[in-house]
């Protein structure tokens, strides 16, 4: 059994730096072993992305501490454990493998969130190009199980440069490129998440190969999740 759900449940409940400096031993556990599941991950994914040999498990994880300094919230610290496996690291421009662990809130996921307005115009120059291409992508049948559609934020109109007849526009209208699926607590618990993702990274990638090729020009910026 996995201790991150209880661990997060009760910090959820006792949200600050007292409870977390009375339960430090507990907390540091958890990470190691949450350090050792991203190791295993990080080796099975580097088998398909080798640039992610470059990468330590601990580079792979988000730090629990909030920024609360433009929050409302000033709860100290995240109720969940993220981790986001990419060729340019955390901060990358380009997509990524990302895996959530939260009770009752699990999922993976990968992509492109938000990118800059650069990036977005070459992901959609992109799409203008080959927007067949990610089509067939998005209907694979495996994908397509998984994984439904190519989620995010989209324009109410079409965007600059591209009329509203594009046989591409709703891939156009969107702000963001990105996949999703939930993950069990049960599977988070039992460890079986962790194949269940890599399962997952492994068919989103022709996705995530698709938006490296539109933007693999850009090299720096702030990415994805």
């Amino acid at each position: 059994m996995r201790p991150y759900l209880a661990f997060l449940s009760a910090l959820a409940e006792h949200n600050s730096k007292e409870w977390m400096d009375a339960n430090k031993k507990w907390y540091l556990d958890t990470k190691e072993e949450l350090l050792e599941d991203v190791a295993t991950m990080l080796k099975q994914l580097s088998e398909m992305e080798p640039e992610l040999l470059a990468f330590k498990p601990k580079d792979c994880v988000f730090r629990q501490n909030r920024d609360v300094r433009f929050s409302a919230n000033k709860n100290p610290y995240k109720t969940n454990f993220g981790m986001y496996f990419a060729p340019g690291g955390k901060k990358s421009l380009g997509p990524g493998y990302y895996v959530q662990i939260q009770p009752g809130n699990s999922f993976l996921a990968g992509g492109i969130w938000m990118p800059e307005a650069d990036t977005l115009k070459k992901i959609r120059k992109e799409i203008d190009y080959s927007g067949a291409e990610l089509e067939q992508i998005e209907n694979d049948p495996q994908f397509k199980k998984l994984f439904s559609k190519i989620e995010g934020e989209k324009l109410k109109t079409s965007p600059r440069d591209y009329e509203a007849d594009h046989p591409y526009i709703e891939y156009l209208k969107l702000k963001s490129y990105t996949v999703s699926h939930p993950i069990s607590d049960k599977a988070i618990d039992s460890g079986v998440f962790i194949q269940f993702a890599l399962d997952g990274f492994r068919k989103m990638k022709p996705f995530n190969d698709f938006l490296s090729r539109a933007i693999e020009e850009v090299e720096d910026g702030s990415g994805i999740l």
